[in-house]
């Protein structure tokens, strides 16, 4: 089987996951969910064990990955039910991302953007904690989507016309990745890694405002047929660098 076409969506992907990391409402809690998911005390974080930290992190992150690319498998599912009418269903998704993306450049701007996150999940992460990391990680993945809204539904758009589950299931790896990474940076670093996180928190606009405009660049580039071009040059070149087949 051939590289996944997604190659060129991939890129934005793993970006959209990493701004969806640094959300207002996700990277506040961040040393709650540490807490919780390894058993450590918030103020002892700094102090503790990369080792203690990691393994459980690790399932935390398997945990909520398996959640997203299930939904990429599903989004991949709606897409071939209609692959009929594939040239308006990317007409459609493109507008759908170029909108995902001026609502996310406007959300610090918007009341909507700051209703409260449903406590449910939460709930349910802290009740699990260190017993299943996994499960934890699952449902941090529903406690997110509030968050994630625009990010995740832009990917799950682009897997929704992408042309096989194996495209959908890539993307939203990819989108997990761009979480994963980060998290587990904080894990095994988190003193050194909170102190860099806070001057993103204190310039998120300029965060917003270029995660908007990657997503709104994607779905022009979708619309137009360009991002079609794009993707067939990108597995040219990895056809012919040899990595393009598994």
């Amino acid at each position: 089987m051939t590289v996944a076409t997604a190659t060129a969506s991939a890129p934005v992907a793993v970006f959209a996951g990493l701004v969806s990391f640094l959300s207002p409402c996700v990277l506040p809690l961040l040393p709650g969910y540490l807490s919780t998911v390894c058993g450590v005390a918030p103020q002892q974080l700094s102090q503790a064990k990369a080792r203690r930290l990691l393994l459980p992190s690790v399932l935390f992150v398997l945990g909520f990955s398996a959640i997203f690319i299930l939904l990429g498998l599903v989004a991949t599912r709606v897409g071939a039910a209609l692959h009929h009418h594939l040239a308006l269903l990317r007409t459609v998704g493109g507008a759908v991302i170029i909108a995902l993306g001026c609502s996310f450049a406007l959300s610090p701007f918007l009341r909507f953007a700051h209703l409260p996150v449903p406590r449910l999940p939460h709930r349910l992460l802290a009740a699990l904690g260190r017993t299943s990391p996994v499960a934890a990680g699952a449902a941090f993945a529903f406690a997110w989507t509030p968050c994630t809204t625009a990010t995740l539904g832009a990917i799950l758009t682009q897997a929704a016309i992408s042309s096989s589950a194996a495209n959908g299931a890539f993307l939203l790896g990819c989108y997990s990745l761009g979480l994963a990474i980060p998290f587990l940076i904080v894990a095994v670093a988190f003193e050194r890694a909170t102190g860099a996180l806070a001057v993103v928190r204190r310039n998120f606009g300029v965060v917003v405002g270029l995660g908007g405009a990657v997503l709104i660049a994607f779905g022009i580039l979708i619309v137009s047929g360009e991002f079609t071009i794009l993707n067939a040059k990108a597995n040219e070149l990895l056809q012919s660098s040899g990595l393009g087949s598994v």
